[in-house]
């Protein structure tokens, strides 16, 4: 009896010690990600202008050589990185990270370049997680769950999406795994880091969409159809940033000129086909995708042509606002196909290309319920689910530990980050029905066997 109690005395405390720590933890990475929210909606004003975007080489340049310079774990889309730090580094983060990280992110987005704003909110909440950790001597084991916390309350404050912003900074660390013991300081952190940021004059878009279709055996076929869809243009996706970083690292000069090359080329796309929707975070697009206006069945490629050409010619921001863009077109181009509401469908695209891009399908799910009410959730998690699967063992986050296979046929190593994980060669050159095929006999000759010893 003493044991038990003193097992439950132990956890009661331990409950205790991380409801305080997510709550404050909460209350810092709130107000930051509300600072840095306001700062960024000031500078888009620039984008007033009508030739605003003729500045993006520039931004480019400055935001390359800032990152180059004084915080190298800045580059890229930074919701990555730290992931990376939570794998590698047991979660530390330089705290010079976060304000270059602002910086950069905001120069480029206030020019024109096609990132993301969550990239700095998840250096804040896991920069600051960290440097806390430090001051206060935690363990290694202490400090990565303080990080993650960070991570969900940025997430949450920067979206406006409290459960699904606590739910995706767990879930996205790894494929198909989630860490069950920071799930309460998460949703503590991210609950209140989305109050705070409420309190401190922060607005967010939230669209209910209350006009789905009855339940039938053909919508039911058209979501899931829409799943395969929307999981290949996650996969389109993710083979285009590899492809535009590969292309970066192939032209040997110094790095901030790559700047120069990639806003010049966006610049000339921009002038000569007037491509100016692709440019920045896109809101207004997706706001009319989920208003219910079609969009062009091209606007989801040319916005990853551009997002890919910013993040790897060295402009700074996030990803999952282009992910957002992405689905809410690719629905929007497609509702008219299906015979359904385009703001139906520019929902589903949404969080269904989260969901492949990110491998984050429980956080998905919940987010459309948080932005678009409960009606559209069991179609958005169904495609959800089929846009995960057929994504296959990629991600927009390299750093992503693969702890599942999605499909018992595939030969994939486990347990080791998305980016060095290999497929077995045998599966490029068969055919996947045959190998389904060949994966349910082996099964059903295992259980006949195992049968007849038995007998």
């Amino acid at each position: 009896m003493k044991k038990q109690l003193a097992e439950q005395s132990i956890l009661f405390f331990s409950i205790l010690k991380w409801i305080v720590l997510s709550t404050a933890v909460g209350i810092v990475v709130g107000a930051s990600t509300a600072f840095y929210l306001k700062i960024l909606a000031y500078s888009v004003r620039t984008q007033n202008f009508t030739y605003y975007y003729l500045l993006l080489p520039i931004a480019m340049f400055l935001s390359s050589f800032i990152i180059k310079y004084f915080a190298p774990n800045a580059e890229g889309h930074g919701t990555e990185k730290v992931i990376e730090a939570v794998h590698k580094q047991s979660g530390k983060i330089r705290w010079q990270v976060i304000p270059i990280k602002l910086i950069a992110t905001v120069v480029t987005i206030a020019s024109g370049g096609s990132v993301g704003k969550e990239g700095p909110a998840a250096q804040i909440g896991g920069g600051e997680s960290s440097l806390f950790a430090d001051l206060l001597h935690f363990n290694d084991s202490d400090r990565k769950k303080f990080v993650i916390c960070g991570i969900s309350a940025g997430f949450a404050a920067v979206f406006g999406t409290p459960i699904a912003g606590a739910i995706f900074g767990v879930e996205v660390l790894f494929i198909g795994s989630i860490l069950y013991d920071v799930l309460l300081p998460s949703f503590i952190a991210g609950i209140v880091s989305y109050q705070v940021a409420v309190a401190m004059g922060i607005r967010y878009f939230h669209h209910n969409i209350s006009n789905i279709p009855a339940f039938s055996s053909s919508l039911f076929s058209k979501v899931l159809l829409l799943g395969i869809i929307f999981g290949l243009i996650s996969f389109i996706l993710i083979e285009a940033l590899k492809a535009g970083e590969f292309i970066a690292n192939k032209i040997k000069i110094w790095k901030p000129l790559k700047g120069i090359i990639g806003g010049l080329v966006i610049v000339l796309f921009t002038v000569v086909f007037h491509w100016t929707r692709y440019l920045g975070l896109g809101m207004t697009n997706i706001h009319a995708a989920l208003n219910g206006v079609a969009a062009n069945w091209y606007d989801p490629f040319l916005k990853i042509v551009y997002t890919s050409i910013t993040l790897s010619f060295g402009g700074s921001g996030g990803i999952v606002t282009p992910i957002f863009f992405i689905g809410a077109t690719s629905g929007a181009s497609l509702g008219h196909l299906f015979h359904l509401s385009v703001d139906v469908v520019a929902a589903i695209g949404m969080v269904s290309l989260l969901s492949g891009a990110a491998n984050t399908p429980i956080a998905a799910s919940i987010m459309a319920v948080e932005l678009f009410g409960p009606a559209l959730a069991p179609y958005a998690a169904i495609a959800g689910i089929v846009s995960y699967i057929m994504t296959g063992h990629r991600s927009v986050y390299p750093s992503q530990i693969l702890a599942i296979k999605k499909s018992e046929s595939i030969d994939v190593e486990l347990g080791k980050e998305i980016v060095d994980t290999k497929i077995d060669s045998d599966v490029k050159n068969t055919s996947p029905i045959l190998l389904e095929g060949k994966y349910i006999i082996k099964k059903m000759k295992n259980k006949s066997k195992k049968t007849k010893k038995k007998q």
